[in-house]
């Protein structure tokens, strides 16, 4: 896949879950890309509405339609039709089929994040052969040869490593990620984020891979590849890590490859205030107090510096208490990155890169 070639004016699906969790590819391409112009959101239930005020109460001047047709007819027909949902299991659900069949009728190229690739589809392989449009599945594994091992390179960068690890899934560690790359560009400090899953990619970061569809081997060495290779290249003063699932969540632990391999020796965690079970199953077992989630990364050697919280479901009044609550418990600074943004973060971050300097 040429990722210099997918690039272009883009509609997003949703299958009409765009106020749900499993939209959040959805989610961060409405608060900005710089790989796909978004032109518009395919969802019906919340047509005529603006995607940044169903979001998060901002308005981003992104439409929503009901249908393709509606979409096409206000904004032209775009390049590129962007599956915006993270099913579990990454399934492709049949209503979205549809709608890849149609935006494949109407000469439009496909781009899909789900495990369930499009490329299987005998059918959709044909419609896009014979409308001479591309399918592109992100998720796709790359080949042995083009793989990384780890390597000890990754003891030559010289800038921090922070890593932005969460609580449980979908909580918001890309969005933290992006939103601490976007206030370090806005206060002089060079920085990226290196992307571990197929939203970062849509959004436009240029280093990366795609943790899980990686093979097992291969992750620590894909991952101090792409951070040694941003750093050498770049010239950054910071990096951040879009951290995967959470160190506990039973369904598939992640976080001490960033911490041990990666050499993350500082960490922003993410935690959703109204979060109580893993993937909310109680079944899955309780997610555990930030402060035990602490200590466990500290017992890897890193140091957190920050937590952000995630305030969705929450009002103002109640983010607002969280916050002060966990700043009085923690000692450290606690961020609101939907309601204040996170440039609190920006004298601690500077610290840390004079200190980097100094040793």
């Amino acid at each position: 896949m040429n990722s210099l070639s997918i690039q272009g004016k883009a509609f997003v699906l949703t299958g009409d879950i765009l106020d749900e969790p499993e939209a959040k590819t959805t989610h961060g391409l409405i608060r900005g890309s710089e790989r796909f112009e978004i032109k518009a959101i395919i969802d019906a239930k919340f047509a005529g509405q603006d995607a940044g005020e169903v979001l998060d109460g901002k308005k981003r001047n992104l439409p929503i339609y009901a249908n393709l047709d509606a979409a096409i007819a206000t904004e032209g027909k775009p390049e590129f039709l962007i599956i915006g949902v993270a099913t579990v299991g990454g399934v492709l659900p049949p209503k979205l089929l549809e709608l890849v069949k149609e935006g494949l009728s109407k000469g439009i190229s496909i781009v899909n994040g789900l495990h369930d690739y499009l490329s299987d589809h005998a059918d959709l392989v044909a419609l896009a052969k014979q409308h001479s449009v591309q399918l592109v599945d992100i998720r796709k594994p790359k080949k042995f040869s083009e793989l990384h091992f780890w390597s000890t390179a990754i003891y030559e960068v010289k800038c921090p490593i922070i890593a932005v690890l969460g609580m449980d899934c979908a909580v918001g560690k890309r969005t933290t990620a992006r939103f601490l790359r976007e206030a370090c560009d806005a206060h002089q400090l060079k920085s990226e984020m290196i992307y571990t899953g197929q939203t970062g990619w849509m959004q436009g970061s240029k280093y990366g891979f795609i943790f899980d569809s990686t093979l097992n081997d291969f992750v620590c060495g894909e991952m101090t590849h792409a951070i040694t290779e941003a750093y050498e290249k770049e010239q950054l003063d910071l990096i951040f890590l879009e951290g995967q699932s959470s160190l506990r969540n039973p369904s598939g632990p992640c976080g001490p490859e960033y911490l041990i391999s990666a050499n993350a020796k500082q960490v922003v965690l993410v935690h959703k205030i109204s979060k109580k079970w893993y993937d909310d199953h109680e079944t899955w077992g309780a997610i555990p107090s930030v402060e035990s989630e602490i200590a466990l990364i500290n017992a890897y050697g890193a140091e957190v510096i920050a937590l952000s919280l995630n305030t969705s479901d929450c009002t103002l009044e109640e983010a607002k208490a969280a916050q002060t609550d966990f700043s009085q418990r923690l000692g450290i600074p606690v961020l609101l990155p939907i309601e204040e943004g996170v440039s609190e973060l920006i004298p601690t971050l500077k610290k840390l890169i004079q200190e980097k300097q100094v040793l």
